[in-house]
């Protein structure tokens, strides 16, 4: 009674608080079972329809009602101890505050409020975005640069006990990293060095967080921007540079220019050479083939007319018939090479006087040739 009693609610709170008063009913059930009706009734509260109406019905109803209300509280109570685990994710159990199991994929049954899922975290790849930050070069260029890390959590017992916050710490080391390997190369090479930071944000990353359970897969710089005033200067330079290649070049295309122009005129001036040289040559071989065809021809003509003179003498003469054959063959041969010559002359525009043969005009007469020929 004393139980019930301290239990009593005011009725100002009768219809707010009607879930408590069932739950006062239950006890007062499991405490008193052999109270009657009128007995609990008037020990409990009187006059009150909801209480009256659970405690005035027979003892078995009394105790379904119980029966009823305990199923549902161990219904929902199983549904909250449910633990759901998708794939590609897995869950660290702690009872008592103590580290007890690790949870995979499907569901599970937690024992609340004893046990509690303490870390829950995704063994897929994740991706960590690195903000730019203020970092100086070598050369003390300031300038910012951001990243981006993948990384995988194979360990999860690691990953949630040997650091306090594991995703922190990986940002807080690849920044501190970044900082330190871009502070290693001047300006110029920082832009050109993009693999060889990768490379070493990677290893010096997986050294570290090898103790933390997880592996870093890859590291990619994403922007690296200067200065506004560096980046003034840096257009100013790429400008200067470009005008500088592009005098270069027009000065080789000028000097490429020249000497093609001077090797072309060497050139055809070796051909024109070659060219005369031949025609030279040509031409005196023509000239000697064309002396040596008349020679023969007129080697021809006179053996042709010394031997017509020969035959023309007859049997009975006794003087050197081959000798004087031959001299009237060559005065024969050289009066019709000298009347040649005259009708040439008398051809011409020019030609005033014409001189015919005598013994005075032609001095290649047959006396002049028989001199000659004895000379020989």
């Amino acid at each position: 009674r004393m139980m019930m009693a301290t239990m009593k609610l005011p009725r100002s709170q009768k219809q707010s608080r009607r879930p408590f008063r069932l739950l006062k009913v239950l006890v007062l059930l499991c405490c008193a079972p052999n109270y009657s009706k009128i007995g609990a009734a008037s020990a409990y509260r009187q006059g009150d329809p909801f209480y009256s109406d659970i405690v005035g019905g027979t003892k078995p109803l009394i105790r379904k009602k119980a029966l009823k209300a305990c199923v549902v509280a161990a219904a929902w109570y199983s549904l909250s101890c449910l633990q759901v685990v998708t794939s590609g994710d897995e869950c660290l159990v702690e009872r008592f505050g103590k580290y007890n199991r690790k949870l995979g994929p499907g569901w599970h049954f937690v024992f609340k409020p004893f046990e509690c899922v303490s870390f829950h975290v995704t063994t897929r790849e994740q991706v960590l975005d690195v903000p730019p930050q203020q970092c100086y070069t070598l050369d003390n260029a300031p300038l910012r640069a951001d990243a981006v890390v993948y990384m995988r959590i194979h360990n999860i017992e690691a990953a949630r006990y040997n650091v306090q916050d594991v995703m922190l710490a990986i940002l807080n080391l690849c920044l501190t990293q970044l900082r330190e390997e871009v502070g290693k190369l001047t300006l110029d090479e920082s832009f050109s060095s993009r693999e060889r930071i990768n490379k070493e944000l990677l290893k010096n990353l997986n050294a570290v967080s090898a103790t933390w359970g997880v592996e870093i897969t890859r590291i990619e710089l994403q922007n690296m921007e200067p200065s506004r005033d560096i980046l003034t200067a840096m257009e100013l330079q790429m400008a200067a540079e470009r005008k500088k290649r592009a005098a270069i070049l027009r000065s080789e295309g000028e000097r490429a220019t020249l000497i093609n122009e001077a090797e072309g005129r060497a050139s055809a001036t070796i051909a024109n050479a070659q060219a005369q040289k031949q025609t030279v040559l040509l031409r005196a071989q023509a000239e000697a083939e064309r002396q040596m065809v008349e020679a023969n021809g007129l080697k021809t003509a006179i053996s042709i007319v010394a031997k017509s003179l020969s035959d023309s003498y007859g049997a009975g003469y006794d003087g050197n018939r081959a000798k004087e054959s031959v001299e009237g063959a060559i005065q024969f041969l050289s009066l019709i090479r000298y009347l040649e010559t005259q009708a040439q002359f008398s051809s011409s525009e020019g030609t005033k006087v014409l001189m015919f043969p005598s013994k005075n005009t032609l001095p290649m007469t047959y006396g002049g040739l028989k001199f000659l020929l004895d000379d020989e």
